[in-house]
């Protein structure tokens, strides 16, 4: 177990305050592991907490996600550190929130209860952005939904307080951190309070966890209490009515004053993300009523040991044995390889800049290629690691080249407008990294599967080079976003001429070694600043490029995002300018359907936007047009279904199969007649009819 550390580690080597620990550093090297086959998770019943020896455990982490034991989850990663500094820990997965009774299932623990709504917003991972309800749940086995509550965090506190008084309860994970303020709630249209607040948590750790739940749980367990926590970097806590907060904390605009004027909630959005260099940050302080929340300075980012620390901890690398049916994420990620976190891009609409910070943290290259060797000698393994990156893959070992100016820097994006002349965008690192892991025995393809800045990666033609040449299955996906200059700003993302130049470049280079592959766009509709004019501009231009997106992402307000505070408030927080904001759900529906213009089965939509802005020029049966003159038999039989739907069977309806229909396919298929449900031609009239339909008055007696 970690021992008892001092609150001042002097000569920290990226720490600029006296008091901020390096809790995950003082982790003990992990020696020689055992073959991933060998390993074990961590217990999700008390049978297993038995089978580790154990008969108490210290802190309950409870996640609305499936336990995948895979350092691309949270509560693997959060667990593994734990168990590694000597800690007992357990794991409560998408428990029923209808009882306290399962909080009970390791007993009372030691120290405190952990909780998470999972790897996204439950809110986000429940519905789409027209509001209904997703058809499944990548992080739930067999994609079931339903296995957590909506706002997962607030009932999941809730119970463990049900379960044992006095307990501790510090909430986290991505719902929590972007929920710590008042925020904008996409779902119910309004303003809602501090998730702290409603949820009764003793604190919120927001962003990445690990250095903070070291902390929490080594300080606990000295004996201090939770409010003797309040002073750590990288937590929110509730004061009561008549506590004071500090004296020099920036004070944002009040809960009543955000919820009454939205030139107050802009401004509190920008002051909010001014604030996220946790190398200037100040505390933060809103006042809902009389009580005020308090946010913490960020934990500083994580040097380059810990990095390895945290990712050299043995996973199993599977789902938890008791999972019947497989869990979507797991087979998405799990030949993938992490290497870096943080995203200095600040686009607009992401929160990952929000959750993971600025500064790139990333791992060693020895620690890298290491676990890419222990993921080929896995009997399991075909040959292909499906990816080796992160929230940006070429990101990896960038930094800006001058700490003293970084530690004073409130710029809000590296890249955006233009690449920052002190950013260090040197590619050698990932190139060198690139090219030693696809040389390890028994790995016969290394995919960049991951998201790739093509501003920068436009700067090294040797990474476009290797990248075309061995680390694309075939397509490489990235997101231009859109072609506006207007909505790409408001997005923080750069012109499409960009977009332009890397794809030519990445063709030539995918030519000259003798390679067809294809660029995989993604775009989003309906972000604020995107009209239908855009999205008219969007879908002229992949005509004239022959792009077809597979996939559309409607743009979904994701709370504390900046694009959302635009959203919601129709300004930019950061010039206080009108933005124009599609909220109606018919428009949404439009600017989709655009960007798929090709489908016959959105020639309607596509239609109406069209004429909605008066161009009929693009309807007809020129080389230049959207759509043609006459609807497409798939239109008009999506347009009948989707009234009979509607309305029921009050509308005529054209069914898909003979069966349906009694028509035959062929003279040799024989009649199923006029009323199919007889025995025979014979009994006609003797046979009992088919049941009436709904609102069908035929075969009701007088």
């Amino acid at each position: 177990m970690i021992k008892p550390l001092p609150l001042v580690s002097p000569g920290s080597p990226i720490s600029n305050d006296p008091t901020w620990v390096d809790y995950v550093s003082q982790i003990p090297p992990i020696g020689p592991l055992p073959p991933i086959a060998d390993r074990r998770p961590l217990p999700m019943t008390w049978k297993e907490v038995r089978q580790h020896g154990w008969d108490e455990i210290d802190v309950v982490i409870v996640t609305g996600d499936a336990y995948i034991d895979h350092a691309s989850f949270a509560m693997a990663i959060l667990g593994r550190v734990l168990q590694a500094a000597g800690y007992r820990v357990a794991i409560l997965s998408q428990p029923d929130w209808q009882t306290c009774e399962p909080w009970k299932t390791f007993g009372r623990p030691r120290l405190y209860f952990a909780i998470s709504a999972g790897n996204m917003d439950s809110m986000i991972n429940h519905y789409t952005a027209g509001k209904k309800v997703r058809n499944s749940d990548a992080y739930s086995p067999g994609g079931k939904i339903g296995l957590r509550p909506d706002r997962a965090t607030l009932a999941y506190c809730q119970r463990a307080r049900e379960a044992y008084k006095n307990v501790p309860v510090i909430a986290g994970g991505v719902e929590a951190s972007l929920r710590r303020l008042a925020h904008y709630d996409y779902w119910s249209d309004k303003v809602r309070r501090s998730i702290l607040l409603d949820s009764k948590a003793d604190l919120v750790a927001f962003g990445m966890g690990e250095n903070s739940i070291l902390e929490i749980t080594a300080r606990l367990a000295q004996g201090q209490t939770v409010k003797e926590l309040r002073e750590m970097r990288g937590v929110a806590y509730c004061l009561g009515a008549s506590e004071t907060p500090l004296a020099d904390a920036l004070v944002l605009p009040s809960y009543e004053d955000v919820c009454q004027s939205k030139e107050k909630f802009a401004l509190a959005t920008k002051l909010i993300h001014q604030e996220t260099n946790p190398y200037n940050a100040r505390t933060l302080v809103q006042y809902h009523d009389r009580q005020a929340v308090v946010v913490n300075p960020p934990q500083f980012p994580i040097p380059q040991v810990a990095m390895d620390r945290i990712y050299d901890l043995p996973y199993t690398r599977q789902q938890h044995p008791t999972y019947q049916e497989p869990v979507p994420a797991f087979d998405m990620i799990k030949d993938s390889v992490t290497i870096m976190r943080g995203c200095f891009g600040g686009c607009t609409f992401c929160s990952i800049t929000a959750h993971q910070g600025r500064i790139i943290q990333s791992r060693s290259e020895a620690s890298i290629l290491n676990e890419v060797q222990q993921i080929a000698e896995s009997p399991k393994f075909k040959g292909t690691i499906s990816d080796i990156g992160g929230p940006t893959a070429n990101m990896y070992q960038m930094r800006c080249t001058r700490p003293e100016v970084e530690a004073k820097c409130r710029r809000q994006s590296c890249v955006h407008p233009s690449i920052c002349k002190l950013l260090g965008t040197d590619h050698g690192p990932i190139i060198q990294l690139m090219k030693k892991s696809r040389e390890i025995d028994g790995v016969k393809k290394v995919n960049v599967a991951s998201g790739i800045r093509m501003d920068l990666a436009r700067l090294s033609p040797e990474y476009l080079h290797e990248l075309a040449a061995h680390h694309v299955g075939g397509q490489l996906k990235v997101a231009p976003e859109h072609t506006s200059d207007t909505v790409l700003n408001l997005m923080r993302k750069p012109n499409n001429i960009d977009f332009e130049d890397f794809t030519d470049k990445f063709k030539e280079e995918s030519r000259k070694v003798g390679k067809k592959q294809r660029i995989i766009p993604y775009y989003i509709a309906s972000h604020p600043g995107s009209d239908i004019n855009a999205m008219i501009d969007l879908a002229l231009f992949l005509k004239r490029t022959g792009y077809r997106p597979d996939q559309v992402q409607d743009f979904i307000p994701a709370p504390l995002d900046v694009a959302t505070a635009m959203y919601y408030t129709e300004l930019d927080p950061f010039t206080m300018k009108p933005v124009y904001v599609a909220k109606r759900i018919r428009e949404r529906k439009m600017q989709r359907a655009l960007m798929q213009f090709f489908k016959p089965e959105n020639y309607f939509d596509v239609r109406e936007a069209l004429l909605s802005v008066g161009r009929k020029d693009l309807i007809g049966n020129g080389c230049d047009c959207l759509i043609p003159a006459a609807p497409p038999r798939e239109a008009i039989l999506k347009r009948r279904k989707t009234a009979g739907k509607q309305f029921g069977d009050y509308v005529h309806q054209i069914d898909a199969t003979p069966a349906q229909t009694g028509k035959r396919t062929s003279r040799h298929q024989p009649s199923a007649g006029y009323r199919p449900a007889r025995k025979s031609t014979k009994d006609a009239g003797k046979g009992k009819s088919p049941p009436p339909r709904p609102g069908d008055q035929r075969g009701k007696k007088s």
